[in-house]
């Protein structure tokens, strides 16, 4: 499926019904999502869950690593909102990809309860902060599976450019092992999210088609 490799203006796209009406359903689902998370986070975390025996965690000391993790994770927000104004079947297939993967990991994170990992760090984002419930609520049970790595994959599975895709993979890879040197998540966490991911990106491209 040529999905993503044949762009259209946005006022092209503008005029095919399917794509109004997909965008207006993305972005409606998108509120829902963001006005419903923080009450879901605020339940899970007042949730007792396992804690994991986790070797590779146990070989690493745990460090603060927000400063790197926000400017990977938002300067790759930023490259990807440039390339969705100049593809707007870009915009769809990522809103539609965030959309499964935030249901996704509600039943994951439901199905599974975790505690976090030893020596957990939270943190510190101020802008993904308003989306967990405001200014200093830090939520530490989100864990299966992990969402920075997933999104970030999901952005190299749907952006096109090579350079593009060799900065998105890198920042997957690296977002990956940002989040275990601060403990925020289990191994398996971030070796799912790329797993996961992979499925939700191509059930994404199928209810994206227009």
């Amino acid at each position: 499926m040529a999905l993503l490799k044949e762009p259209i203006s946005w006022s092209e796209a503008w005029q095919l019904r399917s794509f109004r009406n997909k965008t207006f359903v993305a972005l409606a689902l998108v509120a829902i999502i963001l006005l419903t998370l923080p009450t879901f986070f605020a339940f899970i975390e007042k949730r007792e869950g396992m804690v994991l025996q986790d070797f590779v965690l146990d070989t690493i000391p745990a460090m603060d690593v927000s400063v790197p993790t926000f400017v990977i994770i938002w300067s790759m927000v930023l490259l990807v909102f440039y390339r969705i104004y100049q593809n707007p079947r870009l915009f769809l297939v990522i809103a539609y990809g965030f959309i499964l993967m935030c249901l996704c990991r509600v039943l994951t994170i439901s199905i599974l309860p975790l505690n976090p990992p030893p020596g957990l760090i939270t943190l510190k984002d101020p802008i993904a902060n308003i989306v967990y419930g405001g200014k200093g609520i830090f939520i530490t049970k989100d864990l299966f599976y992990s969402g920075h790595t997933g999104n970030m994959f999901l952005f190299f599975l749907c952006l096109q450019a090579k350079w593009d895709k060799i900065f998105a993979l890198t920042a997957a890879v690296l977002i990956g092992i940002l989040v275990l040197v601060q403990h925020i998540h289990y191994t398996i966490d971030v070796i799912a999210a790329f797993i996961f991911t992979y499925f939700i990106y191509l059930l994404a491209k199928k209810v994206a088609f227009f």
